[in-house]
């Protein structure tokens, strides 16, 4: 880890930066200036939105220190009025899960969910991770021209985690529809009203489909993820019903939307630098350590969920009064020069880093082995089937999603390259 100059004065308690001056439309093309400029003068800044206000913490070492902080909860019930305000009423329904929850029930979930996520369980998805990004491609590569998010990025992830939970194929498009209102939320001239509204109605939806599946395998178990999870058990029991049908959801959404980001996310990083592209098209066995550093470049989780103060207490040298929301920059910390030096820049050759795309700490992505399958393998092919791939509209046209989403994404990708059999 390189050396830094010393740390800017805190901030006063009182420091709050009003939200439409972080959440431009400049930020949502490109936030890491912003991120930036908040790490060398405000690295923990109150933001106050219209919903909420919350503490951004955007250093390496704050952010790492925080994500390790057992007075910062992740179990959102106890937060009372501050949960209904972040999530709404309708959202608890899904949100039993280890990702909203402290030991010692965080500690029960996720060996629950840990004795059905095994690395042999996911090593054995490699030759169905590979069938299915041959046959996207195979749709794909005739025409010379696709609409990448909606054709591939979105396509593999939903593929690979519904054969790991054991959706039915012809229940994708099902899955795909409500997920998407919930990732696309700011977009389509929808009001907050409007967006809270149908996010309400998408995650009943949800709901509902996940309490059929999980009733359905309990009468025919499979060799699936939702199977093994009924049956594992430890000695305080089983996943009760709630805790089933949430953590369903939370693998789902976790394991798709993420991978779908990032996919898109990867594939302008890498044509917006060609000698980058060049050098992995010259040593495709750079693969996997390209993956990490473009993860660390341009993550597709670019802050932590929701976390707050169970007592006072200081990030950084800024106080934080008990009961705020403390929400960590991953992407301002995966590019703060303590991390990697020049951290603006893409260099494939960086090698392994400790980046935090995947989180720290007790709530560490469960899913980091089956993402990176997917992302190496992805990468691999479309560089040998899509040949001259190139942006099929300027780089300054590309839709991102809304600037504050809990995600950093294209809502479109149009893509060129050299038609092939």
């Amino acid at each position: 880890m390189t050396q830094t100059a010393q740390p800017a004065p805190a901030a006063p308690p009182d420091d709050v930066v009003p939200g439409q001056e972080i959440y431009t439309p400049e930020f949502r093309a490109d936030p890491y200036p912003v991120y930036a400029r908040l790490r060398a003068e405000r690295p923990v800044v109150k933001v106050r939105t219209p919903r909420f206000d919350s503490f951004l913490v955007t250093r390496y070492e704050d952010a790492r220190a925080a994500l390790s902080d057992p007075r910062l909860s992740k179990d959102l019930y106890r937060a009372g009025d501050t949960y209904l305000a972040v999530f709404g009423e309708k959202a608890r329904q899904i949100n039993t899960n280890m990702l909203n929850s402290d030991p010692p029930e965080h500690s029960r979930l996720r060996r629950l969910v840990t004795q059905a996520f095994t690395p042999r369980r996911i090593e054995a998805m490699r030759p169905r991770v590979e069938e299915i990004v041959e046959g996207l491609l195979d749709r794909m590569a005739p025409r010379g021209q696709t609409e990448f998010v909606d054709e591939f990025a979105l396509r593999l992830p939903l593929a690979v985690i519904g054969h790991l939970l054991g959706i039915p194929e012809a229940d994708h498009e099902e899955i795909l529809a409500g997920t998407q209102v919930i990732r696309t939320v700011g977009t389509g001239g929808r009001s907050p009203q409007e967006d809270r509204a149908a996010i309400g109605q998408a995650q009943e939806r949800l709901h509902a489909y996940f309490s059929g599946l999980v009733a359905a395998k309990r009468r025919e178990p499979g060799e699936d993820l939702v199977s093994a999870l009924i049956t594992a058990r430890d000695g305080d029991g089983r996943l009760s019903e709630a805790e089933l049908v949430s953590t369903c959801f939370l693998l789902l959404f976790a394991g798709y939307q993420t991978t779908s980001d990032f996919l898109g996310n990867a594939v302008v990083a890498l044509l917006t630098h060609p000698e980058e592209m060049q050098r992995l098209l010259d040593d495709p066995d750079l693969v996997p350590d390209a993956v990490e550093e473009l993860l660390r470049f341009d993550g597709s989780v670019p802050v932590s969920s929701f976390r707050f103060a169970t007592e006072d207490l200081e990030i950084g040298g800024v106080p934080i009064p008990e009961g705020s929301i403390v929400t960590i920059v991953l992407s301002a910390a995966n590019h703060d020069p303590a991390l990697v030096p020049d951290p603006d820049a893409l260099d494939l050759r960086r090698g392994q880093t400790q980046h935090m795309s995947f989180g720290h700490g007790i709530h560490y992505c469960l899913g980091t082995a089956l993402a990176r399958l997917e992302a190496t393998t992805a990468l691999r092919r479309i560089l040998v089937r899509l040949p001259d791939l190139r942006l099929d509209v300027p780089v300054e046209e590309l839709q991102w999603l809304p600037a504050a989403s809990a995600f950093r994404g294209l809502l479109e990708l149009p893509l060129r390259f050299t038609p092939t059999p």
